[in-house]
């Protein structure tokens, strides 16, 4: 509510929000939904008096549900994940071209503007009924469209598109592993999940260390996003995890925060994160036209750090997968949960945690038989000094031995 008086006052707007009271009924009602988004504080590149009410974006679509649309509100200002990512100076460093983000989701749709031209889909995963994947999608490369201040971390990045859901946005272990597999042969160098399963645990961990295998790198969400009743404790509590493939090793495990530093109160508790980003209140393109959605929970995050290990793999090819997890974790801001900050991952000098590439031989002195010419001269010279010291002496010695007679001097 402080945002809306903010914004009545006329102290410059906050990104356009939505402060829906429930999410619509796209979503169905076998789920513990989180909170609808609150409004955050009104902050830089905001859009002024009348801020437009974005539509929240549906965790999941119940039977018979449509698909959800295109929204017609349209987010003018920049949205506050941006400007806490430092985006306009990272992006001065590396926009993610070159750089192949796999999107393993609810499909990725292939006519929203911002994304045009570089989404290649596999099999039907070019349709998204539920909208999560391709607003992750646009979270990780959305380019800038005339008339709205919103875009990707890596909007030059090129996404592959794989479904690890069916059109209801329901995952199982089988389809995601076989899209991080997918992925991973095809060339992606980053691999975003969007879900985290309390199952699988076998066949996820084997799917990332075969991404792992072929240098490319999986970020996946340390919480879901809204948790099964039926996952439910009996009164009412959330489980803890672990999630997969975010437990597995080689994996990047990623939390969310929202604008006040904060997860929203509701929120599923996350299982051993790594690193922390915006993604709670973002803001991102729909399944159809110019309009945005704003969204939250943990998957979410995991997006913008998918768009930043592009970023980073753009501007440093010569890193292998390990290297850029370890290069955002070392320049992440210090916090509970480390907070990503692609621009000190973009312009840090060197990797300080890297062993040497190359360790020099220790020096040798050269054989004392065998002189080199610079240490011969300074034998010749030394030995010079020395004759010269000794005539010295003997200048003075001479002449006052002569006039003893060669006799020690007389004692007092």
């Amino acid at each position: 509510m402080r945002a809306m008086r903010n914004v009545m006052k006329g102290r410059g707007a906050g990104l356009v929000l939505a402060v829906a009271v429930a999410l619509p009924a796209t979503v169905g009602p076998a789920y513990a939904l989180p909170a609808a988004p609150a409004a955050p504080s009104a902050g830089p590149g905001a859009d002024g008096p009348g801020a437009t009410l974005l539509p929240p974006l549906p965790v999941r679509l119940g039977e018979g549900n449509p698909c959800t649309g295109a929204s017609d509100r349209t987010a003018a200002g920049t949205a506050w994940s941006q400007t806490a990512l430092g985006l306009s100076r990272a992006q001065r460093i590396s926009r993610g071209g070159g750089v192949t983000v796999a999107v393993v989701d609810s499909g990725v749709a292939s006519g929203v503007p911002s994304l045009s031209g570089r989404v290649e889909a596999v099999g039907g995963a070019d349709e998204d009924c539920l909208g999560h994947g391709t607003f992750a999608a646009g979270l990780i490369a959305a380019a800038p469209e005339k008339g709205s201040g919103i875009t990707g971390v890596a909007p030059q990045a090129e996404i592959l598109a794989l479904s690890g859901t069916d059109d209801r946005g329901a995952p199982s272990p089988a389809r995601v592993a076989a899209g991080i597999r997918t992925a991973a042969d095809r060339g992606a160098q980053v691999i975003y999940v969007g879900q985290a399963l309390r199952t699988g645990k076998a066949e996820l961990t084997a799917a990332v260390a075969h991404a792992t295998r072929r240098d490319a790198l999986v970020v996946a969400p340390a919480a879901p996003d809204a948790v099964p009743r039926e996952e439910l404790g009996p009164d009412g509590e959330m489980p803890e995890g672990p999630y997969w493939p975010a437990a597995a090793p080689g994996a990047l495990a990623v939390v969310d925060f929202g604008p006040g530093g904060a997860r929203q109160e509701n929120a599923p508790p996350a299982h051993d994160p790594e690193l922390s980003a915006p993604g709670s209140e973002v803001v991102s393109v729909g399944p159809e036209g110019s309009g945005h959605y704003i969204g939250s929970g943990a998957s979410l995050a995991a997006a913008g750090v998918a768009g930043a290990a592009a970023l980073v793999r753009a501007y440093h090819p010569e890193l292998t997968a390990e290297e850029v997890t370890r290069r955002l974790l070392d320049t992440a801001y210090p916090s509970d949960i480390p907070r990503l900050d692609p621009y000190a991952a973009l312009s840090l000098l060197g990797d300080r945690t890297a062993p040497p590439a190359h360790t020099p031989a220790p020096a040798q002195m050269p054989p004392a038989t065998d002189p080199t010419p610079h240490n011969r001269a300074l034998t010749i010279a030394a030995a010079a000094l020395a004759a010269v010291l000794l005539l010295a002496a003997l200048a003075a010695v001479i002449p006052r031995g002569r006039t003893r007679n060669w006799h020690p001097p007389t004692t007092p």
